[in-house]
């Protein structure tokens, strides 16, 4: 878990990722559990909840040019201090009692705004702390990380700070911000490499980096196949809750453990997707786990029992880590450096346009229908994915000469 081999760089990294993770997972619900505290009207809880999604869509492409533009490392260490302020001051007005709706809008938007460049510049700075052959290992390892601290400690702890006192959870993700600003200026400045002279326009690099990733064959093709993947995992987790209530007849109060099922999947596909690169090669190995989603959603959908219900949802989302770790380390490999911060915010672009199709068509389809065939359908749309991943990355993954994953 700390990843000690990957080098002191990275376990610098590392422990920044996981003390904003922690913070996040507190700051996320309090700031909803805080919405309802404000106001009843689920359209003005439903809008600080858009508040936070809006950016990444608005900004996100804009966040890879400065992250190619800036110094990743100062660059990252800085919006981490502006979101510690951000997050204080909002905790302040909590404790004064002055947060009202317009704040929490305001606070929800820049956050996740700032989050759209940090995240850019995160994924464009690992290939200069981690050898190549590492990489799949160093992503897996910052997403079992990220998973322990958001899923197991902060999102549990969340409720109860909250409940001690409404601006705490708010003050203590201040401090991981904090922290986590000051361990990213530990890094050494010597392998960060330096972004290319901007050229033109943003505008005109933000083209350059899309029509990078266009021209590129394989990694545009998984582009495609993880936003298609990404219509049914939306749609899963639109309805988890009711199908795992009325199907699979979980107690409400095993919920939490139910979900916790799919958090312990992830961690094992996190430290697992380094092996599975080196075994197969990150191109096959991309396809096998597409195979393996497939029966794992399957059979998610015809389990009537929690405990094979849970077991379904595990693999499922083991598949899932692994396969962001996968396109995370081909991507960083392939990608030239002074566009990674680019071509890595058009690839998020890509993916978050099908997120909210699917949970819209989910809700849909379960009012009308109800959630087994929503779970039925998930299963059908990953099985296509699975058959398109086959036949379109065949040729790279014959192509690949090492089965460490340069495929």
């Amino acid at each position: 878990m700390t990843a000690s081999a990957l080098g002191r760089d990275f376990r610098l990294l590392w422990c920044a990722a996981v003390a904003s993770r922690f913070g996040d997972a507190l700051r996320t619900p309090a700031l909803a559990l805080l919405a309802a505290a404000v106001t009843r009207d689920p359209r003005v809880i439903a809008a600080v909840t858009v508040a936070a999604q809006v950016p990444p869509l608005l900004l996100g492409l804009l966040g890879g040019v400065y992250a190619d533009r800036w110094d990743r490392r100062r660059t990252m260490a800085l919006v981490d201090g502006v979101r510690a302020g951000v997050v204080a001051a909002l905790a302040a007005a909590v404790a004064a009692d002055r947060a009202g709706v317009e704040v929490l809008l305001v606070a929800a938007f820049l956050l996740a705004g700032l989050g759209t460049l940090f995240d850019s510049a995160s994924f464009a700075l690992l290939p200069a702390l981690v050898p190549p052959a590492g990489l799949t290992r160093a992503n897996g390892r910052l997403q079992a990380g990220t998973a322990v601290a958001g899923g197991f400690l902060g999102a549990p702890a969340a409720g109860v700070l909250f409940a001690t006192a409404p601006a705490l959870p708010f003050a203590v993700d201040a401090v991981t911000f904090a922290v986590a600003a000051v361990l990213v200026l530990a890094l050494a400045p010597a392998p960060v490499v330096a972004a290319k002279a901007p050229r033109g326009s943003v505008w005109g690099e933000v083209v350059e980096g899309v029509r990078w990733l266009r021209g590129h064959q394989t990694l545009w093709r998984v582009t495609l196949l993880a936003a298609a993947s990404n219509l049914a995992i939306s749609g899963i987790m639109a309805v988890l809750v009711l199908y795992a209530l009325d199907v699979l007849r979980v107690p409400p109060a095993g919920y939490g453990l139910f979900a916790a099922a799919a958090i312990l999947g992830g961690v094992a596909g996190a430290l697992g997707a380094g092996r599975l690169a080196a075994r197969l090669g990150t191109v096959p190995a991309l396809c096998a786990v597409l195979a393996a989603q497939t029966v794992a959603l399957t059979g998610f959908a015809l389990a009537r029992h929690p405990l094979p219900g849970g077991f379904a949802l595990a693999v499922f989302a083991a598949g899932t880590v692994v396969w962001n770790s996968l396109c995370a380390s081909y991507g960083q490999r392939h990608v030239p450096a002074g566009l990674l911060g680019r071509v890595g915010a058009a690839q998020r672009m890509v993916g978050l346009l099908t997120a909210p199709v699917g949970a819209m068509l989910a809700g849909l389809a379960a009012a009308a229908y109800g959630t087994v065939p929503v779970t039925g359908a998930a299963a059908g749309t990953f099985a296509l994915v699975t058959l398109a991943a086959w036949r379109t990355l065949r040729p790279a993954a014959r192509a690949a000469s090492r089965p460490v994953g340069a495929a």
